[in-house]
């Protein structure tokens, strides 16, 4: 019989420290050495079905670039085809499966997750993206779980709301998926937004066709197995490695494409954007295109700034994983006052941090990704190194002969617009422009204006005037704006993530509004007595 369905109680899931004593960290470190000491295959997982095409690729430890952790099978067309074909013949009985019964499959991951998983998760985040224990912990266990729970909450109160009805009639609202399938699109940097990208369309009836960062495999494999002994059928989640291009070139003008949720670079999503426009004609409904492209950090200081609580989000929002994350502080506007105050403390701070492999977990810093982006970042660097605009003061390019390390490195300019001042770099480069204390105004300004991004800021003072001008005069600079706080560190269902301009569509994942994107509602008026006659009251 039909019944009221109460999820569980949510909240956000505890975050372990793995202080030294602590046998959870005695567990995690001999994951990382069980799992350093295997090769794995990882194939393209179709249907329910794994599909190996020989086509190779080796997933490394950024940090120790020789060792090997697995192989890859990337897809071509036909995988990519097969993929697509099998996620649009499972959607009509996952969409008919009762929403509780889709829900109960990622509460039971997320319950994996958060036990007998744990370890897994973290130590392939650790060995294959160099996340510290920390890092790993707060992203691939916590926040993946949080994604899990809190989207199921999220998912229930969307389908509770209905409309009123008026006498003789009864009105519902049916909360339908699109219709087709959707493409996930995921990044390296976060596990848990790999996680979410292809989970949360698929909770709200959708199916999936899932292609992963080549460099997050080994993260993206074990979180597909969570999800298979979870209870997901198959066909709903289809995970193909693959190149970007051909990956584009095959799914998006299937006129079966009902939409892309995206994470990567804003060039990839501006080209992702522009394929599907020039194929409208094709689709069968208007493709739902939710990304989120990347980021130009700021911290903007005033006078009455706290320089202690300024220098430490300063360090911690540049240089947390490397300052790999779209959230990372990249730019800093500090009165020359306050950064007299704070430059040579933030100096001593910075020069003791420890660079190194996870597995050593006295290091805060660990490796960048890859060789591209190690050449990209040390060629910013080498930029600022030659500008007569610009002073390296701590840091500089690094040495990739064993990891891609890069030491945490500070540009100060006299120069607001410099190019480490506008550009994403998504690396381990923090610049700071100290501005006048008498022009907070026009600081303010080349802050709003000063990158094509909107997605994180942070503002310092002490002042509840200043704050209320900073908040409103950078409105549009953010979607996550914050306080006296690092621009870093969104947690689901407190912070809800994501930004404008040039940093994506704002579609706010950790919140209900992400899965409204993946409904298409129906509205249903029942009358209970249909009239029999044409005419109206006001003929006679």
């Amino acid at each position: 019989m039909d019944r009221y369905i109460q999820t569980p109680p949510i909240a956000n899931e505890h975050v372990n420290d793995y202080a030294p004593g602590d046998p959870k960290r005695e567990s995690l470190q001999q994951a990382l050495k069980s799992m350093a000491a295997e090769v794995i295959e990882i194939p393209c997982f179709i249907n329910g079905k794994e599909v190996r095409t020989g086509n190779t690729v080796d997933v490394v430890m950024p940090h120790d670039h020789a060792h090997v952790l697995a192989k890859v099978h990337e897809g071509g067309q036909q995988e990519l085809t097969a993929a697509a074909d099998a996620a649009v013949a499972a959607q009509h009985d996952w969409q008919q499966m009762p929403w509780e019964a889709r829900a109960a499959i990622f509460l039971k991951a997320a319950e994996l997750i958060a036990g007998p998983w744990r370890d897994r998760l973290n130590a392939s985040t650790m060995l294959g993206q160099s996340k510290n224990a920390y890092q790993a912990e707060i992203d691939a266990a916590c926040e993946f779980i949080d994604f899990l729970r809190f989207n199921v909450e999220f998912y229930r109160g969307i389908v509770e709301q209905q409309p009123m009805s008026g006498g003789g009639v009864w009105n519902s609202t049916d909360w339908r998926p699109l219709e087709g399938f959707v493409l996930a699109i995921t990044p390296f940097n976060f596990t848990a937004i790999a996680g979410n990208l292809p989970t949360a369309p698929a909770l709200c009836g959708n199916t999936v066709v899932w292609k992963p960062s080549s460099t997050q495999m080994l993260s993206a494999w074990y979180t597909l197995q969570v999800l298979r002994e979870a209870g997901l059928p198959d066909g709903v989640i289809n995970m193909v490695p693959a190149d970007g291009p051909v990956a584009g070139a095959a799914l998006l003008p299937r006129p079966d494409l009902a939409g892309v949720h995206f994470t990567g670079s804003t060039a990839t999503f501006h080209h992702i954007y522009a394929e599907i426009g020039q194929n409208i004609q094709r689709y069968q409904s208007y493709p739902r295109l939710v990304g989120e492209t990347g980021g130009k950090d700021f911290i903007f200081a005033d006078q009455t700034a706290d320089a202690d609580a300024v220098r430490t989000a300063l360090v911690r929002g540049a240089f947390e994983y490397q300052g790999q994350k779209c959230s990372a502080a990249s730019r800093a506007y500090i009165p020359h006052s306050l950064w007299a105050q704070i430059k040579s403390a933030m100096l001593d701070d910075i020069a003791s941090i420890k660079v190194g492999d996870v597995r050593d977990f006295s290091n805060f810093v660990n490796a960048v990704i890859d060789q591209r982006s190690f050449d990209k970042i040390n060629g910013f660097i080498a930029h600022a190194e030659k500008s007569s605009d610009a002073q390296v003061l701590c840091g500089g390019q690094g040495n990739g002969s064993e990891g891609y390390f890069i030491p945490p490195t500070v540009v100060e300019t006299t120069d607001p617009g410099f190019r480490t001042m506008c550009e994403e770099i998504f690396g381990p480069v923090l610049t700071v422009y100290p501005y006048p204390d008498n022009a907070i105004d026009e600081a303010l300004t080349q802050c709003d204006g000063g990158s094509a991004y909107g997605l994180t800021g942070a503002i310092f003072s002490q002042d509840r005037a200043s704050i209320n001008r900073m908040t409103q005069r950078l409105r549009h600079a953010a979607g996550n704006f914050y306080i006296n706080d690092k621009p870093t560190g969104a947690v689901v269902g407190q912070q809800p993530f994501g930004g404008g301009r040039a940093s994506g569509t704002n579609d706010k994942a950790g919140s209900a509004l992400n899965l409204y994107r993946w409904m298409s509602p129906r509205t249903i008026k029942e009358t209970m007595v249909p009239p029999t006659d044409y005419r109206y009251p006001f003929l006679g």
